[in-house]
């Protein structure tokens, strides 16, 4: 239990009690606003001058939107319809300006009264609805819309100071709706427990929490904007790095056995084996890990490298030092084809090493074995009693690693690869098959950004692995415009047939599988107007099981084309990448399942359809399966998008650079900073609303200096109350258990 209890929140109140019953449903329900703290902390998204025009020219479509306009002309027109025979339908056209452009409003019938004395030309007033085409002009019809007039003492009062605050919105809370609520609770942002240490905020002059909130949401100047951001910015980097601290503080007190390879162990014997000289990156990166296995306290450290950059070896590496040491090591992957392709390229990398217990097996071989939830009764029985009696000092393995009945002699080491694919409590559950806590090393192929690593990863270390070993081919990328230049996509065939002659292989990257009930890998897109653009993105997404049809009758004839999916028998799955390493199949149509770890050297050419379906960092994981061997890479990605849409323009990122690093930073600048923080696994909302984890790197980098000195002299933060108290609302249950499990 904490010496200081953490401050009582007084923005728990909750909203009903405040702005009534049917409003606060609305913003529970709309915006996920429930206390008067959620409130406070609903951030303008941008603001508006009084003496400032918006831009009307570029309104998206089907989109909600708030314009501050002009009335430029105002007209009543009077018609006959079924309803109303005689002539007295009433329509209100009202065309308000704000310099850039012009837009319709339309009212009809008893709605057109009100407006009709509001809405006079020269009238300033917010408009809010949603954006469509009548007669080929953009139109809103039927919007909300508040006058901006300072001659009420209302109006005054609800739009004091030059900048109008423009909140984010729904269709059933426009953003004046919003504003005038958080006037009804601004007074009580006075009451707000400020979280950040006296001596942090004077130190670096930032503005007290309570005048924070109350110049965001009332600003006189951009400079009280700027100042409030400022701060706020610095309260969501600092309470998330001190709650990162504090884990990383915990996990360094916990016990766990050392581990250091012997000398002349199996380690140096695989090594000595190697046909090749590691890298200085791989050198360095594995130097770091040693020195982790070799403390009394469990290693938490995070091996992140480009595509094909080898760290897969150095996961292999660290394993054999520990099974060196007399513990046993276990590898977790996210699917059965990339736990049997890691089984396979082990083994083979091993050689008889592998072949512990065995006839021809070396002397310092240990037992590699494979645990999946397909295996057969027999196998399976066998792995499970090789894993009990330490005969195995490795295994690889899906989720079935976790299960009850699976034992360890003495686990010492956990490699998860591709993390983000595992759920906490997989990770947790296996991390808990040890004597003591077993060391930690999580792998990602997905370059993340130094601030990401920082605030998502923030109680692991971090590794990096850069450098591409000798040997390894550039890939060449290209974006095929199949909608533009049908003749384009002809010719990515006759390249597939090329490198086929000339003794390759290639795949073709589906997004859909295409069986019955198939859900589409890529969430489909908001509607737009019709055009190339609306009719590419309303067709279904491409799916294997067509594609290896039509290729195999069409263009890729007299071509041994196989596919490859996540919902055939793991057998067949199987057999299918067997054959494939083996070069019996030419083309493999495959959906994602082979988007890591898959190792196929002589596999030169890839041709993804419906690139624009997947994300950057997806894309580049795909490429990553070709150029593995000593001939050059091809990669084409296929759309049918417009070369204006930003879709295309992300392909062309992609085939422009093959920098890991570069395109992470493209990803994640067109993601919402909820998925960065790994909202999914956490299942609580994310807590950045003005911290944007790619500008703000400077402001995550210094509050992580600041949060881990302070845990460092302050464990329990006992001389914190507020600080305890922010703590408290970031981490609820299910993200205290996110952060402790990572």
């Amino acid at each position: 239990m904490d010496p200081v209890p953490a401050l009582k929140e007084p923005l728990q109140r909750p909203l009903k009690s405040v702005l009534g019953p049917a409003t606060a449903k609305v913003m529970a329900e709309h915006l996920g606003l429930h206390t008067v703290g959620d409130l406070l902390h609903h951030y303008p998204r941008r603001y508006e001058e009084r003496g400032q025009l918006t831009h009307l020219a570029d309104l998206p479509m089907d989109e909600h939107v708030t314009v501050v306009a002009q009335v430029a002309d105002a007209r009543l027109h009077s018609f006959a319809s079924a309803k109303t025979p005689r002539g007295k339908g009433q329509r209100l056209e009202v065309t308000i300006t704000d310099g850039s452009g012009r837009l319709q409003l339309v009212f009809f019938g008893s709605g057109v009264h009100k407006p009709h004395k509001d809405l006079l030309p020269g009238t300033r007033a917010m408009f809010s609805g949603k954006v469509s085409v009548f007669n080929r002009r953009l139109q809103l019809a039927h919007p909300a819309y508040e006058l901006l007039r300072a001659d009420t003492e209302e109006s005054v009062e609800s739009w004091a100071g030059a900048l109008i605050p423009l909140y984010p919105a729904t269709a059933r809370l426009e953003s004046w709706k919003i504003g005038k609520a958080i006037q009804t609770v601004l007074p009580d942002a006075r009451d707000a427990v400020d979280p950040l240490p006296e001596s942090l905020r004077e130190g670096r002059g930032l503005v007290s929490l309570p005048e924070a909130l109350l110049k965001i949401h009332r600003p006189q100047t951009k400079a009280d904007i700027a100042d409030a951001r400022a701060r706020l910015k610095w309260d969501e980097a600092f309470v998330l790095q001190v709650a990162l601290a504090r884990r990383w503080h915990a996990d360094a007190l916990l016990p766990a056995v050392p581990r250091r390879p012997a000398p002349d162990g199996l380690l140096s014997a695989f090594d000595a084996r190697l046909p090749f000289t590691l890298t200085e990156g791989q050198q360095k990166v594995s130097k770091e890990i040693f020195d982790d296995l070799a403390t009394d306290h469990p290693m938490h450290r995070l091996l992140q490298g480009e595509v094909g950059s080898g760290k897969t070896l150095v996961a292999l590496r660290a394993m054999l030092a520990v099974v060196d040491a007399g513990g046993q090591a276990a590898l977790l992957a996210p699917t059965e084809v990339l736990a049997q392709q890691h089984h396979r390229s082990v083994v083979e990398m091993m050689g008889d090493l592998a072949e512990g217990g065995m006839l021809g097996g070396s002397e310092q071989a240990t037992k590699v074995v494979l645990l999946t939830g397909s295996m057969g009764v027999p196998a399976r029985r066998q792995a499970l009693l090789d894993l009990v009696t330490g005969e195995a000092g490795i295994v690889i393995g899906t989720h079935a690693l976790i299960e009850d009945k699976v034992q360890f002699h003495d686990l010492g080491l956990v490699v998860v690869d591709e993390q983000h694919r595992f759920g906490v409590e997989q990770r947790d559950a296996l991390r808990g098959k040890g004597k003591q806590p077993p060391h930690l090393l999580v792998m990602t192929a997905t370059p993340i950004p130094r601030t990401v690593a920082m605030t998502v990863f923030g109680d692991l270390e971090t590794s990096v692995l850069d450098q591409l070993p000798a040997g390894r081919s550039p890939i060449a990328t290209h974006v095929v415009p199949a909608a533009d230049k049908p003749h384009f996509l002809a010719r990515a065939w006759e390249r597939v047939r090329e490198e086929v002659a000339n003794g390759h292989q290639a795949y073709v990257v589906c997004p859909r599988i295409g069986d019955d009930g198939d859900e589409p890998d890529a969430p489909k897109k908001a509607g737009r107007q019709e055009s190339a653009q609306d009719e590419a993105e309303k067709r279904p997404p491409l799916a294997v099981l067509e594609v290896a049809e039509q290729l195999a009758k069409g263009p890729l004839s007299g071509l041994s084309v196989e596919v490859l999916h996540g919902r055939m028998h793991p057998d067949d799955k199987d057999a299918v990448m067997r054959r494939f390493t083996a070069g019996d199949t030419d083309v493999l149509v495959a959906t994602t399942v082979i988007e890591v770890g898959v190792n196929v050297p002589n596999a030169t050419a890839m041709v993804i359809m419906d690139a624009d379906r997947f994300g950057v960092s997806q894309l580049h994981q795909l490429r990553g399966r070709v150029g593995r061997g000593s001939a050059p890479g091809l990669c084409l990605l296929v759309s049918e998008m417009p070369e204006a849409s930003a879709a295309r323009q992300r392909l062309t990122a992609v085939a422009t650079t093959l920098d890991g690093f570069e395109l992470s930073r493209i990803d994640l600048e067109q993601r919402r900073e909820g998925d960065v923080l790994g909202q999914a696994q956490s299942g609580a909302r994310t807590s950045l609303r003005v911290l944007a984890v790619i500008e703000d790197e400077e402001v995550i980098a210094e509050a992580r200096q600041e949060a881990v000195a302070l845990v460092a002299a302050d464990p329990e933060l006992s001389g914190c109350p507020g600080l305890r108290t922010a703590l408290d609302a970031l981490l609820d249950e299910e993200r205290e258990q996110y952060l402790e499990k990572g």
